[in-house]
């Protein structure tokens, strides 16, 4: 029996045992001098572990009595979030290396993190669901306080754990009160106690408490105080991070939790999902507007981007979760070459986050500003670019559930946002030249990710590149 459990869990045992190898290997031969070798290391083996689980899972198979599930599912949100963080890490390297931040604990603390996050999507079970998440979150506090020397850093850090610690606590009292309430912490028990219409109230308290702790991972609205201040003061790459596979985890983890633990109760948390969509969406389009900072402007972006995905999920069916795994992967992709560009955003070496700085930044560099204009406008879902074809998924998940007021609210929501992405459009083609104009990065791993998420959206309206068969697939095994 442990065999076959341990065979379950073998990529993410393979990747525990190659970050502490890594760990104790930095330590013992020169620390630092290391690093490049391991950033690199570490993205093959992510990119390795996705080809594995993408090319050889099949079925649902169940280990330690229902804690972890292996299902279409999983392995779904599992290639999108190794993929994601390979791509980053990438990224990364130049950057962190020419300001002294690559230290080999940087790509360790990537892997384990991404090892909480293949936990939080297979978590069967309340407990393995809180390990994964906690094991997540540990890593990225102290990768968001990296900069040791910057106050910023340390501040955004401090917000991340203090505000993450509140998140965690309201979980673990929201778990408390589903295990009282329904006897057992498996899914697969609760979901037998939590029945539509026949939901004790406790275990009601215990679904939204649930639900405001996950909120907070995605940074929905009202649980997103932290990620603005966030997303500014940690390094850029870190923030690219943030942006992505953590995303992607936590919206797989909160789909688990509602079909799997409370399928039966559609009704009892539909309205409050929708609540949080329609918030996280409008105030990450209107707060946007009056943002000066790219990063900023990005971490509200995420919050309307998750209150669109969130959508799908409201919708409480099959096809409303298929939607979401679609907008996601489609969302990751954009942002892995969104932040690329802003990484690319240089003067004298020193990098730069200021909007305005783009002013005429495409007589400069036109191919670059031409690949952002493509990525901005498919962020705000301009057709027939993929990211119109994602919010198309999730408005249709959520008109045929029944909640057409949620459509109509996301299409005005989508309409505002698109404000302030154009606006970075006109200063790239229209804005004022200036004197201290961007001298342009020229990392090709940056210029290599940028041109290819720009092409991804242009080339990807033909068949989505099979993301929405495999998304159809994967939805089928968690919502039966």
């Amino acid at each position: 029996m442990i065999a076959a459990d341990l065979n379950i869990i073998l990529p993410e045992i393979l990747l525990s045992v190659f970050a502490m190898a890594g760990l104790i290997g930095a330590v013992y031969t020169g620390k630092d001098r290391l690093a490049p070798m391991l950033v690199w290391a570490t993205s093959a083996v992510f990119v390795a572990l996705a080809v594995w689980i993408a090319t050889n899972g099949s079925g649902t198979n169940v280990a330690f009595d229902g804690m972890f599930i292996d299902d279409g599912f999983a392995r779904f949100a599992k290639v999108v979030i190794l993929v994601s963080a390979a791509a980053v890490l990438l990224m990364s390297q130049g950057y962190m290396e020419r300001r002294g931040l690559l230290r080999f604990e940087y790509p360790m603390l990537i892997a384990l993190a991404a090892v909480g996050m293949m936990v939080m999507v297979s978590a069967g079970d309340l407990m393995a669901l809180y390990m994964g998440l906690e094991l997540q979150s540990l890593a990225l506090y102290v990768v968001a306080a990296l900069r040791r020397d910057n106050v910023k850093s340390t501040e955004a850090g401090l917000k991340y754990f203090v505000l993450g610690a509140l998140s965690s606590g309201l979980l673990l009292y929201g778990a408390s009160l589903t295990y009282g309430y329904a006897g057992t912490t498996l899914f697969s028990g609760i979901i037998q106690t939590a029945t539509e219409g026949e939901m004790s109230l406790g275990l009601l308290f215990g679904l939204v408490l649930l639900a405001s702790g996950l909120a907070f991972k995605v940074s929905a609205v009202p649980f997103h105080m932290w990620t603005p201040d966030v997303y500014e003061g940690s390094p850029t790459p870190v923030t690219a991070f943030f942006a992505t596979a953590p995303k992607v985890a936590a919206m797989a983890l909160f789909a688990r939790v509602l079909h799997d633990a409370f399928g039966g109760a559609v009704g009892d948390w539909q309205q409050v999902i929708a609540l949080l969509s329609v918030l996280s969406m409008f105030l990450g389009a209107v707060a946007a507007i009056g943002q000066r900072d790219i990063k900023r402007l990005m971490a509200y972006s995420s919050i309307a981007h998750m209150g669109y995905a969130l959508m799908g999920l409201a919708a409480g069916t099959a096809f409303g979760v298929q939607a979401m795994l679609i907008y996601m992967a489609i969302y990751v992709t954009m942002n892995v070459g969104t932040f690329a560009f802003i990484l690319l955003m240089e003067r004298d070496g020193q990098p730069v986050t200021d909007i305005e700085a783009l002013g005429m930044y495409a007589k400069r560099e036109p191919g670059k500003a031409l690949a952002m204009l493509v990525l901005l406008f498919s962020l705000a879902g301009v057709p027939p670019l993929v990211g119109f074809f994602g919010k198309l998924y999730v408005l249709r998940g959520a008109y045929e559930a029944g909640l057409a007021w949620l459509a109509i609210a996301g299409v005005i929501a989508s309409v505002i946002g698109a404000f302030y992405y154009l606006r970075i459009v006109y200063y790239m083609y229209f804005g004022e030249d200036r004197e201290d104009a961007l001298d342009g990065g020229k990392s090709p791993v940056l210029w290599g990710f940028l041109m290819a998420s720009a092409v991804i959206m242009v080339v990807g309206v033909v068949n989505l590149f099979g993301i929405e068969s495999a998304a159809q697939a994967a939805a089928a095994t968690l919502v039966n």
